[in-house]
């Protein structure tokens, strides 16, 4: 794969969409191709399905995790794979950890199981950086805009069992992902972002 693939993890509400935001602005300014997208909903059938499990109605644990593996199999076939291809940048807006964080943590199945379904799913495709928004659940309501959906009022122990999930997959994985306080400055997380993404630039030979 020429191009470079990045996601944003973390728990709601902790500024994933506004961060990677400004770093496809900060690489559109460097003159590349960006290709930003999001899961569930990455595709058209994604949006389908991103408003079944998302808003329609109670399905059991293994159900969900299902049907995230589909949507991103999908998606990692329509969208990442050939962005990949052509040197563009990709950043997503939630990738495979989210599914071993919130099905495997958060849901209590067993995570290695539900990492090894979405392994198979994308064909073991990684992110080169993940970026994990780190924040404390206690924050959630405060950020939460709107109606909340079937994962947001799952209530207060999931998304401690969720976050902890993110950070034991953080320290597991040191090499893939950069952990960052999501309760700092919109602007000083940007900068942080963007130093990261440097120094893999420059590991890679391309900065």
């Amino acid at each position: 794969m020429a191009g470079l693939f990045i996601s944003f993890e973390g728990g709601d509400g902790a500024g994933k969409s506004t961060q990677l935001a400004r770093l496809a602005q900060w690489f559109r300014e460097q003159g590349r191709e960006v290709v930003t997208t999001r899961e569930p909903g990455g595709t058209a059938l994604g949006n389908q399905l991103r408003d079944l499990v998302l808003h329609g109605e109670d399905v059991d644990e293994r159900t969900e995790a299902l049907l995230y593996a589909t949507d991103r199999a999908h998606h990692v076939a329509e969208v990442i794979r050939p962005a990949l291809a052509r040197d563009a940048v990709v950043l997503t807006d939630r990738y495979l950890d989210s599914s071993v964080a919130y099905q495997g943590g958060g849901r209590g199945l067993t995570a290695e199981r539900v990492e090894e379904l979405n392994l198979w799913a994308v064909d073991g495709l990684l992110p080169e950086i993940t970026v994990l928004l780190d924040l404390d659940p206690a924050h959630l309501p405060a950020r939460l805009t709107g109606a909340p959906d079937r994962l947001e009022r799952a209530g207060a122990e999931f998304h401690a069992r969720t976050r902890a999930a993110f950070l034991e997959r953080a320290a597991a994985h040191p090499d893939r992902f950069v952990v960052i306080d999501a309760a700092a400055p919109v602007e000083e997380i940007a900068a942080e972002i963007r130093t990261h993404v440097d120094a893999a630039l420059a590991r890679r030979g391309t900065a």
